[in-house]
């Protein structure tokens, strides 16, 4: 079976790299899914999951999923690279934690003048908060 090279890229490490057999991308209008030999391409990405599935591993999973919001892919018909502003793989969640930290950035964000620039950066970690936790809800137990 034909395979393509990926690698998943957030900003501070390599997330994940291999074969997959296909890939379905979040970009910003709907779901682009990537088989070996697809034409030369480079798309934003929007906020949701990326899959990708491959020969089985380890544990006999043969689709991984990672949660995305924002960057751009490219795609080159034998290798796909995604570069997202923001990436964790669904097993890695843990509610509890990132509960806590979508309430620390809320306290924090509530100190904050209305004008003050900085509100930018916990209204995105808001957002990645809520992200992570809709999509362990629907993807983490599967």
């Amino acid at each position: 079976m034909a395979k393509i090279d990926y690698q998943i890229v957030r900003p501070d490490k390599l997330m994940h790299e291999g074969e997959a057999t296909s890939i379905v991308l979040i970009t910003k209008s709907g779901e682009l899914g990537v088989l070996p030999g697809h034409a030369r391409e480079i798309c934003a990405l929007g906020d949701g999951i990326v899959r990708i599935m491959h020969e089985p591993d380890d544990t006999g999973a043969t689709q991984s999923r990672v949660v995305v919001s924002g960057g751009y892919a490219e795609i080159t018909g034998d290798m796909v690279i995604v570069l997202a502003n923001h990436a964790r793989d669904v097993d890695d969640i843990d509610p509890e934690v990132v509960t806590a930290t979508r309430t620390e950035a809320e306290q924090e964000l509530s100190k904050l003048p209305a004008g003050d620039s900085r509100r930018a950066y916990f209204d995105s970690k808001i957002v990645w908060c809520d992200l992570l936790l809709a999509e362990e809800e629907r993807w983490g137990s599967r």
